[in-house]
This record gives structure tokens, sequence and C-alpha cells, in this order.
């Protein structure tokens, strides 16, 4: 009984699934996304584009004096007279330390009257050679003690200058470090001395624009004491030799200081124009991907969506970068004006051909230039007015061609 009752419960449940009205509900078609590439991923894109540019070259130096030294002691001595002020503008050749010279002035005046007394010898001597009364030996003698007692004169009286320091060139005393009565050892700092009049802006650049650096090149320097200003500065030499440790080029411009607005130590950024504005195409840098030694940028590729609808697949494309602006950087292979590339979102990408949705699509106008996007400029540009020159000639003088 139990087996039949078994068999009819089986064949009833079949029965029941058999009979019109309780077949399986049909399953819904999958869905787009899950026929191709998956989901579309939301990036975002610009377009190439060209623009006027121009090989701006922007470098950080120093400014130095033309001419700056530190006056020091040539011989030991006690400081009788101090005859400039911290910060006193001074000429060249004028007195600045007066050092005790007592002794070798009296040194001096003992090598005169010595000079005196050959003088007056070898005189008398000549008298008697004419008479024959002495020797011609003793009148060779009498010469050779005349230049004897010359070189102990001028001994004296160089030991005599060297006790008087002058200014070198013209300029402007620094901070003094002595006082009367000091005694100074030999080589003892006295005072700095700066010649502000111009100045050296001291500044590398790397190797690759050795070609195109030329002295009579025009720069551009702003310091940051000086915000709202800019100054004009003319390359006045270039080192022949390239820096083997950071493989730079060492460059020298000059600015005219007369007004003395810069003052040596400064640190200056440096920004000057190598050659014409060109045309390139631009591209934002935040779309460069560098990953292994090579560039690439993923490009945008126009295809149908579901149902026929507009959409857009990713490609991968290895590109060569020049130029680099504001915010933008030159691509000289592999793009061409117009294409799109991605510049948000690149890690959410996991191969080519991914279905994108672009966000906030940027339009393309007819010039290839992305409407409603401001023109990069070049990262040297500046609208700072250039700090006017004294008039008459410049104190840096021509530079050294080469």
């Amino acid at each position: 009984m139990a087996v039949v009752a078994l068999a009819a419960a089986v064949g009833a449940a079949w029965w029941l699934q058999r009979a019109p009205g309780t077949a399986e509900p049909k399953r819904a078609p999958p869905a787009a996304s899950a026929r191709g590439a998956g989901p579309a991923v939301a990036v975002e894109a610009a377009a190439a584009r060209r623009q006027a540019v121009a090989d701006d070259v922007q470098a950080v130096g120093s400014l130095r004096s033309r001419q700056g030294t530190v006056v020091r002691a040539e011989v030991s001595a006690r400081v009788l007279h101090i005859n400039f002020r911290d910060g006193q503008k001074v000429a060249k050749g004028q007195l600045l330390v007066q050092l005790d010279d007592r002794l070798p002035q009296a040194q001096l005046q003992q090598a005169l009257a010595e000079l005196s007394i050959a003088q007056a010898n070898h005189k008398r001597n000549s008298e008697l050679v004419a008479q024959g009364f002495i020797s011609q030996r003793g009148l060779d003698e009498s010469a050779a003690a005349v230049k004897v007692a010359q070189a102990k004169a001028e001994l004296a009286r160089a030991t005599v200058a060297r006790l008087r320091v002058l200014a070198p060139f013209d300029g402007v005393t620094g901070l003094r470090n002595i006082s009367v009565g000091d005694y100074l050892k030999d080589g003892a700092d006295i005072v700095n001395l700066e010649d502000m009049s111009a100045m050296y802006v001291d500044f590398r650049l790397p190797e690759r624009w050795q070609a195109r650096v030329r002295p009579g090149l025009g720069v551009r320097v702003q310091v940051e004491a000086l915000p709202d200003r800019a100054f004009a500065a003319v390359v006045q030499a270039v080192d022949p030799q390239i820096d083997a440790n950071g493989r730079s080029l060492n460059v020298r411009g000059c600015i005219d200081n007369r007004r003395l607005d810069l003052r040596p130590g400064m640190f200056a950024r440096v920004s000057t124009r190598l050659g014409e504005d060109r045309q390139a195409l631009m591209i934002p840098e935040q779309a460069v991907v560098s990953q292994g030694g090579r560039q690439s940028v993923i490009r945008l590729i126009r295809t149908e969506g579901p149902e026929g609808t507009p959409a857009w697949r990713s490609e991968r494309v290895d590109v060569q970068t020049g130029t680099r602006l504001a915010g933008h950087v030159e691509v000289v292979q592999g793009l061409a004006e117009g294409e799109r590339v991605v510049t948000a979102g690149q890690q959410r990408i996991q191969g080519d051909g991914a279905l994108l949705r672009v966000s906030e699509p940027v339009a393309v106008a007819a010039d290839g230039a992305a409407s409603g996007a401001p023109a990069a400029k070049p990262a040297g540009a500046t609208s700072l007015p250039i700090a006017q020159a004294l008039p008459g000639p410049s104190p840096c003088g021509p530079p050294v061609r080469s």
C-alpha cells in the first residue's frame, strides 16, 4: 500500500507540472551590458587642439655683483684710522683704512738718505775716473751701490704703501669687522665691497638647449623681494663646458642695476624665449599616462551603443610629447587634431575597447579649439612691467661673443 501511494503522488506531481497554465515563466533577455564589454565607464575627455606656442624655458638662479671682494690687510699692523662708514659708496683708490706706518716711514727715510749718499759718491767717482785718479772698477762699484740703494728705497716705499688700504674699484662697502686700535694680522677681513651697478644672474639650463642659447639673448628675471616687477637681462656668456653632474649648461646674464633695486645673493626666477611662436598640437597634461618608460593617452573611438545609439570606446595610443605649458603638453606624434582623449578616469578603464560614458562632453569648434576652454599661456609669460633702467650706456658692457 505504501508503494502504491508513493507512485500516485509522483504521478500527480508530474501531471500538475505538465498541465496547461502552469508552464515556467520566461526569463528576461540578458541586459545589453552583459552581451558586450560590461557597463559603461564614466570618464572626462578633451580634444587635441592647435595653438600658438613658443619654446619658453624657465630656470632658477642667484644674483651676484659684477665685482665683489672682501678687503683684507696685506701686512700685520695696528689700525690708526678708518675712513669709511658702513654701507657707504666709495670710489676706486679711496683710502679705507690707515694702518700704523711709523716704523716703515722711518725705514723709508733711511733708505732715501742712503740713496742720496750713493748717488753723490757715484758722481764724484765719475769725475775722478775722467781725471785718471781712480780705476774703472771703482766707478763700477759706486754704480752698483746706487742700484742697491734704489732697491732698498723702493722696498721701503712699497711697505709703506701696503699699510694704506685702498678701494680696488667703485662700490658700496658692507659692515666693517674692525675698530680703531685693533691689531690686524695679514689676511684679516676688513670689509666686503660690492659693485652693484650691474648684477650678474647665474642660472642653469638643460643641455638640449645649448645650440639655441647665445650671448645677447634677452632674459626676464623676477625676484621674491620685488614681486610686482620684472627685470630685463642680457646673456653675457655661456660656459663652454657642460656640467657632468646634472648635464646642465651654465649661463650668465647681466642686469642694469644703477637704481640699486637688486642685491647680491637674491634668489631669481629666470624665463627666456628660444625662437619664434609656432603652431603645436596641445592636450591637457593630465591626459598623459607615464608607465614603464612610455607615455600614452586613451583615445576615444566613436562606435554604436545599445539600440544603435552613438557611444565611445577606449583605445590606448603611445604618444611623443614636447613643450610643456601651464597645464598643457605638446603632442609631437601619436594624435591628430580634433581627436579626443580621456583626461580623468583612466584608472577605471580595464583595457582597449571598453565602453565609455563621457560626462560633460567638450564641444570642439571648427578651428579645433575646445569651446569654453581658455587658451593656455606659456609658463614663462608674465604681464609684470619691466623695470626701466637709467638713461645712458649700460654698465653691463657688450656680451662675450663666441
